[in-house]
């Protein structure tokens, strides 16, 4: 069964058409990346799946169903870290907690799972440490791993993750591809934009070109090599990829 199912997507923001006749599957168990220019609608695409923008025109289906219609907690989406307040007076433990919310209904209280949930993402991200920071006080890389840690703490059936590299340490790069690589062999479906094109074998299963439309689409190492590929990577090393 495929976990995510892109018809046709057309995508416009006002007179700017961002997504143009976009169609791929995401089959479960699978990591598949998104890689394009700057501008190309990699995380419009993500956004598209997640359910925050809705298509102009074609379909979206997550695991069978419009993603807005979908019980919350299915996806977990983490954005790029510039899109987050983080001067937000929340600790990396209370960050994580929130994962649970969408899981737990109003005025409920926290179960024993909820709580063992949430320790299980500050264990795979190993947060111990600074659990109890403020986020303010973090690293890109550190701040990185906690938005991770609260999707994990999700326990999503999809998940998203929108330039999850961009400006951490090599350490924490390592870390989190070793991480989703086990999440994928456990069977959850990883999408992920990336401007780290020289280790996209080791990150995906599939790799998908974008610049606006569907260029390429295959196994990592024949995209590597297509011709759609080599103008990519030209234009991403030169303008895009920040360590």
């Amino acid at each position: 069964m495929n976990a995510v199912e892109v018809r046709d997507l057309h995508v416009r923001y006002d007179r700017l058409e961002a997504l143009t006749g976009v169609s791929f599957d995401l089959p479960e168990g699978t990591s598949l990346g998104i890689v394009g220019p700057n501008g190309s609608g990699k995380s419009t695409l993500l956004k598209t799946v997640a359910g925050l923008v809705l298509p102009s025109a074609g379909t979206v289906r997550v695991q069978g169903t419009a993603p807005r219609r979908l019980p919350p907690g299915t996806i977990g989406y983490v954005p790029q870290i510039e899109d987050v307040d983080w001067k937000f007076p929340v600790s990396v433990r209370d960050v994580v907690t929130m994962g649970r919310y969408p899981r737990v209904g109003p005025f409920q209280r926290f179960s024993e799972n909820d709580h063992r949930a949430v320790a299980r993402a500050i264990e795979a991200l190993d947060l111990g440490a600074i659990a109890d920071r403020h986020i303010s006080e973090l690293s890109g890389g550190q701040q990185q791993r906690v938005f991770v840690a609260r999707a994990i703490a999700q326990e999503p059936q999809l998940l998203l993750l929108d330039e999850p590299t961009t400006g951490v340490d090599a350490a924490t790069e390592d870390a989190l591809l070793d991480l989703v690589r086990g999440l994928v062999a456990d069977g959850l479906p990883v999408l992920m934009t990336t401007h780290d094109l020289d280790r996209a074998a080791e990150w995906f299963d599939r790799l998908i070109v974008v610049d606006r439309k569907i260029l390429a689409d295959g196994v990592p190492d024949e995209v590597l090599e297509s011709g759609a590929y080599a103008g990519i990577r030209e234009h991403t090393h030169t303008h895009g990829h920040r360590r």
